[in-house]
Parts: C-alpha cells; sequence; structure tokens
C-alpha cells in the first residue's frame, strides 16, 4: 500500500501588495473549488486576493497525484452543471471554454446487479426510458411522473434556494410552505419508491446523494433534483481531470493580481475587537487582511482555526453532536497494458453489492465495516488517453465505508490492505478479470487520510450530511454567525457538497460580501 502527503512548501511567504495597489485585502484560505471560485469572484468585485492552501498544488479534494505516469483524479471526476462555470468565468471577463477542454459522457455510467442485470444512464429522454421499460415496464409511468418531480425540486432547489444566501431565519421560514408542498420531509429513497416498484430502479433513482455525503434513506427528496440535472445539462469530463479546471482557477486569480500560494497551512483566523482580522500561518507568519474566508471544512473553521474564540451557535459540543456524511475508501490503481481489455468498464462503472438499504445502514448508521460494498469505478482513460502511459489504463475505486466518529472507528491501520484485496476480489469477479497481474501502480486513501490531508472532522468525505435540519439555513452560514468579518465557502456550508454546490457557495459568498470600494484597504491590525 502506497501512501503519499503533499504538504511540502513550495511557495514563499505571500508578498506586499504592489506599490500603489490600496485594494481592499481578502484571504482566502484553501484552494478548493469552493475556495478559488471565492477568490476569483472576490477579484471581480475588486479586492486583492491571497489564497493560502497547504497542498502541493490547487484543487483540494479535486486535485491530482501522479504515480509512475498515472494521474490520479483524487475526488469529483464530472461536471453536472456546466453553467456554474460558465457563469463564474463570465463574471470574471473570461470565457470558460476557451480555457477548460469539457466533454460531454454518453453513456454517463452503468450501473450492475449481482444478479447480471444492468442500467446505462443517458442523457436522451427516450434511452432512459428504454432502460425503465427493458427493466420493469410497469414502472413506466412512474419513472415520467419522477422525472417531472425532479424538475420541479431543480428549479426551487437548485436554481432558487440553492443560489441565494440563507444567513436569515426569515429566509427558512418564507419558503416552508414549498418544502412541504414538495414532501422535502420524505426521503429520496422513499420517493423514488412512491414512484417506482422495481427495487433496482429505486436504487437507480436514489443513489445520488451518496455523491454529496447523503445516506438515501434520510436525506431529504429534495435531492432528486440530480435526476433532473443529469438529463437537461448531461454529465461531463473535463481533460485533465477535475485538476485542469482548478489550474485554471488559480490562473484567472493570479491575472486578476491576486496570489495562490502553496504550501502555506492557515493555523488559526485572527480576532481583533469581535472581527477577523487575517491569518496566522503554522510557521508563525500573521497575513493581515480586510475579510478572511475560509474553505476549509466548516467543522475545522469552526473548532480549531477558531479555537481560541468564544462560539455561541457552532461550538464543540454542538459540532460533536452533527451528523457527517460517510468516510471513503478509494482505492487509485494503473494497469499496464490494458487499453484493449475489458470493454464492458466504461468511464464510470457502479457495481452493487447484494445490499442496499442495509449496507447504507451498517455505514450511516452503525459505523459498521461490512464484509460486502458497493463500488464506483472510474477510468478516465477511455474518454482521456493522457491520464495513464500509452497503451495502459488509470482507474480508481471508491466504497463508501464509516466515518471516524462512531464509538469503536475503524482502525485503518490495521484493515486497509485487507479491504483494498477485498474490493480487487469484486473488481477481478465483476468487471477486470486478471486484474492483478496487471497492476503498475497503487494509492489507497481511506478516512484517516481524508482526515490528514484536507483536515475533514471524522475524516468525512463530504463534510456536514445534507439532511433536512442540517441544510440551507441550518447550514454553517456563508457569513459567519460567530463572526464579523469572516465568510464561508465549500462542502460544509449552505448549498451544500459537489461541484455545482461548493462552485455555488462563491456565488452566495459574492453576494454577502461587500463591494471592495466600501471597505478600506488599510489594514492596522498590529496597532489594535
Amino acid at each position: 500500500m502506497y501512501r503519499i502527503f503533499m504538504l511540502t512548501r513550495v511557495a514563499p511567504y505571500p508578498a506586499s501588495p504592489a506599490p500603489g495597489d490600496t485594494r481592499a485585502h481578502a484571504v482566502v484560505i484553501g484552494a478548493g473549488l469552493g475556495g478559488l471560485a471565492s477568490a476569483m469572484r472576490l477579484g471581480a468585485k475588486g479586492y486583492r486576493v491571497t489564497v493560502l492552501d497547504r497542498l502541493d498544488r490547487p484543487g483540494g479534494r479535486g486535485s491530482s497525484i501522479v504515480q509512475n505516469g498515472h494521474r490520479f483524479d483524487l475526488g469529483p471526476t464530472i461536471v453536472t452543471v456546466p453553467q456554474v462555470f460558465r457563469e463564474l468565468w463570465a463574471a470574471c471577463g473570461r470565457d470558460f471554454d476557451a480555457e477548460v477542454d469539457l466533454r460531454p459522457l454518453d453513456p454517463f455510467y452503468e450501473i450492475r446487479w449481482p444478479d447480471g442485470s444492468t442500467f446505462t444512464a443517458r442523457q436522451d429522454t427516450d434511452a432512459m426510458r428504454a432502460e425503465v421499460a427493458r427493466l420493469s415496464p410497469g414502472d413506466l409511468k412512474g419513472y415520467d411522473r419522477f422525472l417531472r418531480d425532479s424538475e420541479r425540486r431543480y428549479t426551487f432547489g437548485f436554481e432558487d434556494l440553492g443560489r441565494r444566501p440563507m444567513n436569515e431565519l426569515w429566509e427558512l421560514i418564507k419558503v416552508l410552505p414549498t418544502f412541504a408542498m414538495l414532501r422535502a420531509d420524505r426521503s429520496v429513497y422513499a420517493h423514488a419508491a412512491k414512484r417506482v416498484k422495481d427495487e433496482r430502479l429505486r436504487m437507480a433513482l436514489s443513489f445520488h446523494p451518496l455523491f454529496i455525503g447523503g445516506d438515501p434513506f434520510h436525506v431529504t427528496s429534495m435531492y432528486i433534483l440530480v435526476s433532473h440535472l443529469e438529463k437537461e445539462f448531461g454529465v461531463h469530463y473535463a481533460m485533465g481531470g477535475v485538476q485542469a479546471i482548478a489550474d485554471a482557477m488559480a490562473r484567472v486569480v493570479k491575472s486578476q493580481g491576486g496570489q495562490v500560494v502553496q504550501g502555506a497551512e492557515v493555523d488559526e483566523i485572527v480576532v481583533r475587537r469581535d472581527r477577523a482580522r487575517g491569518v496566522r500561518l503554522a510557521g508563525g507568519e500573521t497575513i493581515p487582511a480586510d475579510i478572511t474566508v475560509s474553505n476549509a471544512d466548516a467543522g475545522h473553521t469552526y473548532n480549531w482555526l477558531l479555537r481560541n474564540q468564544a462560539k455561541r451557535r457552532w461550538t464543540p459540543p454542538r459540532l460533536k453532536r452533527t451528523r457527517w456524511s460517510m468516510g471513503l475508501f478509494v482505492w487509485y490503481f494503473g494497469t499496464r497494458n490494458s487499453r484493449h481489455l475489458w470493454p464492458d468498464a466504461g468511464h464510470h462503472t457502479i457495481l452493487n453489492g447484494p445490499r442496499y438499504r442495509g449496507l447504507v445502514r451498517d455505514i450511516f448508521i452503525r459505523g459498521h465495516l461490512a464484509d460486502d460494498m458497493s463500488l464506483y469505478v472510474h477510468r478516465p482513460t477511455v474518454t482521456d488517453p493522457g491520464a495513464a502511459p500509452y497503451g495502459d489504463d488509470t482507474f480508481y475505486a471508491l466504497s463508501p465505508v464509516p466515518h471516524l466518529g462512531f464509538d469503536d472507528p475503524v482502525d485503518w491501520t490495521a484493515q486497509a490492505e485487507t479491504y483494498r484485496q477485498k474490493v480487487q476480489n469484486m473488481l477481478e469477479e465483476q468487471l477486470l478479470p486478471g486484474l492483478g497481474d496487471r497492476l503498475s501502480a497503487s494509492l489507497v486513501f481511506t478516512p484517516d487520510d481524508f482526515r490528514n490531508r484536507y483536515l475533514s472532522p471524522y475524516g468525512a468525505g463530504f463534510s456536514i450530511e445534507p439532511r433536512i435540519l442540517q441544510s440551507a439555513w441550518f447550514r454553517p452560514h456563508n457569513v459567519s454567525e460567530e463572526l464579523s468579518g469572516l465568510y464561508l465557502a465549500g462542502a460544509g456550508t449552505h448549498p451544500g457538497a459537489g461541484l455545482p454546490g461548493v462552485v455555488s457557495s462563491a456565488e452566495v459568498l459574492a453576494k454577502l460580501v461587500p463591494d471592495a470600494e466600501t471597505v478600506p484597504g488599510t489594514m492596522k491590525m498590529a496597532a489594535e
């Protein structure tokens, strides 16, 4: 098993502003997609922005690692709502499609069950209806109703609720009647079960919350909106992986006169007179700022970066009671001379174990590492041959597992290799026969690695779980409830995890941050 942590300092201490640059200064903690999107939005509003990140390259959970010529995309692999990126670039006076090569995928993914049946997801409605009819003809009318349900929830949940601030209680009260009308109290699975009878279709229409860290049997049915956004906008892959998007975002920040500093770990948010006044790095350097944005996990922000500050809402006991998303076990591996092999293994494949409800319960409720598993398999070389040496392949296989916050957490130091071998066995039996003879690179991430590399509480893969009472106003707000001058972006704040969510969090944040001209760009923190 091979592990790596890229925390080496690769950039100098941030330089002082150029002579004559009197713009208000914004510091962004973390160069994840939410932090970089926030930096771009702030740069467009006239701020001089400094992004500080502890890794060796931008992207956060969307960054990559190269091993033996294989580029492993560590986190998200698809773009489902490309217009959020196009709008972000447009806000900065630039053209996203001129800087990022986005390719539509067809099919999106294939779902496989132990009985040999399959379901291929595509954008074309007729093709999807044909798949439904092939599995369960009697569920066609219910599927059509489900799509209409999904569109209504997309319009309200994503385009309305997900793109505006939800930090005022009144904003929540105003939408409660709509929540009631759309039966937001019902779970994603329960809604799917209301529309279709076939258990395979129920799984195929309800598993999407797992992509953002949610239990399909408890997360609000508002998240069936994913089915509509996939159908309406397609599923895309960025050539070069999500790392290519992050690199392009960093270039935009620099073109605005900002800085993206890698290898710079923020240890604390500096507070003066009940206001965030900048940050202190792990090496002791202090960087003053007029506003501070944290793209670090919301739990890490409040529990550690503000550890010396009294909190009213996000206290340590409150954070401990919070329900966190599941953990992730991810095996990244490369194979040699395999491009011609495994023709049935497409860009994305979902392999189901024998259980659905029971496995999800083990992961989210019991905190039990089950013997069975389901896998999300990513083979980017189907679309992007440059992710591997010529003729070779790059993969990752992701298995949802319990996070580290249960009473008897999994000892991954002892279990990681055993579990990796189980993953390999399942792949060889169901998708990639002879895999063991072709391996040329191997890297494993467990919840331990998510905790240590990304500073994610309990090693959770997607921060706070998006249950109904942990969504919208109930999540940590984009403008901090604890401290003036502090703002939050990323998976742990509104609207939530996933690429569209974290990029939209920057859009929401930009509506809350004052225009740079109204903020005096004269920082006298030391004198205060």
